[in-house]
């Protein structure tokens, strides 16, 4: 009885996981992260900074120079700027997620390249939405 019911309980986690969109990231689960900051009349999630908000990123295997974030408006254009190295990338938002608590913007593994975070999976970024 037990079995049966953990391998319902897998198989209804398997099946929701692989309907909520492209995934394929790299990198450890990060928690701890604060959301609910607002920069240009718009929630991007993370703590607020000077020039924008800050958060984690990971990335999922799309093309082009674009990005899934939950709240912000299909199209609205976006500088993520990598804190560690100051590699930054202009993106539009195109997708929902992250769907990982604690990760604030999933980048294409195009836009993950150009701010040089594909070998690590994830890396704090600075986030300014664009007029």
């Amino acid at each position: 009885m037990h079995i049966r019911l953990l391998a319902a309980l897998t198989a209804v986690s398997l099946l929701s996981a692989s309907c909520s969109g492209p995934t394929a990231v790299r990198g450890p689960t990060v928690t701890g992260s604060r959301s609910g900051a607002t920069t240009a009349s718009h929630t991007l999630g993370g703590a607020v900074s000077h020039g924008g908000s800050t958060g984690v990123a990971s990335y999922y295997n799309a093309g082009g120079l674009t990005a899934a974030h939950r709240t912000l408006p299909f199209g609205t254009r976006v500088r993520v700027t990598n804190t560690s190295n100051g590699r930054s990338v202009v993106v539009k938002i195109n997708d929902r997620g992250p769907f990982i608590k604690g990760r604030s913007i999933d980048l294409s593994h195009s836009a993950a390249a150009a701010v040089g975070m594909t070998e690590t999976g994830l890396a704090r970024v600075r986030m300014e939405v664009l007029q």
